[in-house]
């Protein structure tokens, strides 16, 4: 059997196990959160180096990215820097190929019309691959990295207005602490009370698309007829979409048990799948992946089954 472990920054409230089969392979998927522990998420890795097959670095990204340029955040290299045995991945190379063919496949297979509709990606460094291709669906785009990174309520416009913010801002919080930035531990529980100049992006919005924890920082009482493209969500998180009037969800990984893991999760799951221990996987290899897995995203329609999800 196959052991994936994703170790999270996260609440351990939205801790989670299965156990599945892919590719005629048995897995045990495991998210343990550290409730913002850094010493802890340290410890694990380093402890349990070489018990599994892959480790999903969870809670914090390792990379973002702009159309030339990757930057590291240092808490997250502190993290897995005794880490010799166990690939550790954070979710970056899903990120660049699964959300790409997802935006594909929802506009080819599912006859979704991005053209001039108005898309809040809330980080479109930390998605970037996503964030090119609704571009490439005509999509308005409006990125919120400065709204929910650093709370300034200034939307980005452009993909080229995008990286000449990252490459002034994104060396400066790769280097800050974590927290700073991005929602861990219990924060990851609450949501900030929303503000009108932050109210009105979601508003205004067609699709609401990324982080869902970003998504969930300032998000309003009312979202009637908008659509949720994000990754990990949970029971309740569906409940509270649903009950905010949320007309679609759209999850890039698929529904285990219940529950969608993260994109570093299911990269771990490929990398174990691979057996390549000694470097990344190349874009073309997630590709092979994923296309003999034949992932799909999760699509639950709220419009035709209020109480019982019909999915798409």
């Amino acid at each position: 059997m196959k052991k994936v472990l994703s170790i999270s920054l996260g609440s351990s409230k939205r801790d989670h196990l299965v156990q599945t089969k892919i590719l005629g392979e048995d897995f045990l998927i495991e998210r343990r959160g550290t409730d913002g522990d850094k010493r802890k998420a340290y410890r694990l890795f380093t402890e349990l180096d070489g018990q599994y097959d892959a480790f999903g670095i969870g809670g914090i990204d390792l990379y973002i990215y702009t159309i030339n340029n990757r930057y590291t955040f240092r808490d997250a290299r502190k993290l897995i820097k005794d880490v010799r045995y166990t690939p550790a991945v954070d979710g970056s190379g899903l990120k660049n190929t699964l959300e790409r063919m997802v935006i594909e496949y929802l506009e080819d297979k599912l006859g979704m019309d991005f053209r001039q509709k108005k898309v809040l990606l809330v980080a479109a460094v930390d998605r970037f691959g996503m964030a090119e291709s609704f571009v490439n669906c005509n999509a308005d785009i409006i990125c919120g990295d400065l709204i929910f990174g650093l709370g300034i309520p200034v939307g980005i416009k452009s993909l080229k207005s995008l990286h000449r913010v990252a490459s002034i801002v994104a060396p400066i919080i790769t280097r800050a602490p974590i927290e700073w930035v991005y929602p861990t531990g219990n924060k990851q529980e609450n949501s900030i009370k929303i503000k009108e100049k932050y109210a009105k992006y979601y508003r205004d919005a067609d699709i609401i698309a990324g982080d869902f924890l970003f998504i969930k920082r300032y998000l309003p009482d009312f979202l009637e007829d908008k659509i949720i493209v994000t990754n990990t969500v949970t029971e309740e998180n569906i409940k509270e979409l649903e009950q905010r009037g949320v007309r679609m969800l759209i999850t890039t990984t698929p529904e285990l048990n219940g529950r969608s893991f993260g994109t570093n999760v299911m990269e771990a799951v490929l990398v174990a799948l691979s057996g390549v221990k000694d470097r990344e996987l190349k874009q073309e290899e997630y590709i092979e992946l994923l296309r003999k897995i034949n992932f799909t995203p999760r699509v639950i329609d709220f419009t035709k089954a209020r109480n019982n999800y019909e999915y798409v």
